[in-house]
């Protein structure tokens, strides 16, 4: 469209040169037939001429202008309105022409042409004189105006032809984005249908990321379900367990002193449980949350592990299992405490639960110029290799039976993972089955939110 707006003054420009060129050619022509009379007649000498006079009064009328002859020493000789004769008249114009050089000049705003043409002697090769004419350019105005109609109407014409094509074009061409937006739209209802537009290559990428973003919500969703699913699961079992006890000392008379007892230690256990899965759940969660909630402070990480193995050395000793610190040099980084607190509190605890009587929890830190690692290793009784993939997914057990004999959750990895993510970091386990795991963490020295 821009291109045809400035068309416009183009034309125009083009034309209104054109036109003063022809015209300008024009005069000079018929010029050049009186100069050579005038030439002829020692006219530019003093010599009167009849003739030479009518030509040049009909030169004037003819083009409704005015017509000047000014001999060598700068003096008008003849004008045509008869106001300038006997005057002296030097300019640029008229000395360049006195030098053989004609001159042109357009002037737009008052609508007049003016020519300087030299009066030569051809015998002589010298200049007489020179001639100077002057005529109106209404014409080249009144042709600029109509011209000027007739480029606005056909710029009218280009500039709705322009917007109708670009208008059908852009349907065409942002079609197969409508199906995108279409099946965007359609996420929040059940289509769950892959997408494929390969009409160009950019709908080619965009359905492959809305593909993968679909496949990504749908692996979202599943584990939102099971999650959910295994909650429920988890809060229902220990008051199920606390129902069926309550309902059996309720349904006996004068029961035992040491069977209630019993029972109510049942319970107690129970209610112990429930309080481990909520307390877990309130921690995942707060994993969950955004950056924002995270408290960094510069930690001296050597006494943070410490602390984390003597408030568990009294239960590993329960079970006659030695616990070994092993730190090559001090280390201190931007971590949040609290969080970083519980996730090595899980992995030794786990390292305790999940281990043979007499048995070791080995832990290890140490430091490079960007990252600390912790390693935290026993002689346990390992993960299986089929599980080892699954170990930080929220409620998954290796062995169920034997987690609820030691009371675990199945939330305590996932939330060690959090917390090691929540720090930029990366946690790997290494593991086989009756020989024991090592668990590596990797931190940055440097928090980036």
């Amino acid at each position: 469209m821009i291109p045809v707006l400035v068309m416009r003054y183009a034309v125009l420009a083009n034309y209104v040169s054109q036109a003063v060129e022809q015209k300008a050619q024009l005069l000079e022509r018929q010029c050049q037939q009186i100069l050579e009379q005038i030439a002829d007649s020692e006219y530019m000498h003093g010599s009167e001429s009849e003739q030479v006079d009518k030509l040049i009064d009909q030169m004037a009328s003819l083009y409704s202008g005015r017509v000047i002859l000014v001999n060598s020493n700068f003096r008008i000789i003849k004008d045509t309105y008869d106001i300038d004769e006997d005057k002296v008249i030097i300019s640029e114009e008229v000395l360049l022409t006195f030098q053989g050089t004609n001159s042109t000049n357009y002037d737009e705003e008052n609508q007049f042409l003016e020519m300087t043409i030299p009066i030569t002697d051809e015998d002589a090769g010298e200049t007489d004189g020179i001639m100077i004419i002057s005529v109106p350019t209404l014409d080249i105005a009144n042709g600029k105006t109509g011209l000027s109609t007739t480029v606005l109407q056909m710029q009218s014409i280009l500039l709705l032809l322009i917007l109708g094509v670009a208008f059908y074009a852009s349907r065409i061409l942002t079609r197969p984005f409508g199906r995108i937006t279409q099946s965007l739209e359609d996420v929040a209802g059940v289509n769950d249908e892959e997408l494929s537009i390969p009409d160009y290559t950019e709908t080619q990428l965009l359905a492959e990321a809305y593909n993968r973003m679909l496949k990504r919500m749908k692996a979202q969703e599943d584990s939102r379900q099971e999650f959910v699913s295994n909650v429920s699961h988890e809060l229902k079992t220990p008051i199920t367990s606390m129902k069926v006890l309550a309902d059996s000392l309720l349904a006996q008379e004068d029961v035992p002193v040491e069977l209630y007892k019993e029972f109510m230690a049942d319970i107690a256990e129970e209610i112990d449980r429930e309080n481990k899965i909520i307390s877990d759940l309130l921690s995942l969660v707060k994993m969950d949350k955004r950056s924002s909630d995270v408290h960094i402070e510069e930690t001296n990480i050597n006494q943070l592990i410490e602390l984390v193995l003597k408030r568990l050395r009294p239960i590993a000793a329960t079970r006659d299992i030695e616990l070994v610190l092993e730190s090559f040099k001090p280390v201190f980084a931007e971590v949040d405490e609290t969080k970083l607190t519980l996730a090595m509190s899980n992995l030794v605890e786990n390292g305790i639960k999940y281990n043979k009587a007499g048995g070791w929890v080995h832990v290890s830190l140490n430091v490079d110029t960007r990252y600390f690692y912790v390693k935290v290793e026993d002689s346990g009784m390992g993960i299986p290799e089929e599980a080892q993939e699954h170990i930080f997914e929220r409620f998954y057990r290796v062995d169920k039976s034997h987690s609820r004999e030691i009371g675990g959750t199945g939330l305590g990895l996932a939330i060690t993972r959090s917390a090691v993510l929540m720090h930029h970091g990366a946690i790997k386990v290494y593991s086989k089955e009756g020989e024991g795991t090592t668990f590596t963490v990797r931190i940055p020295l440097k928090y980036v939110p």
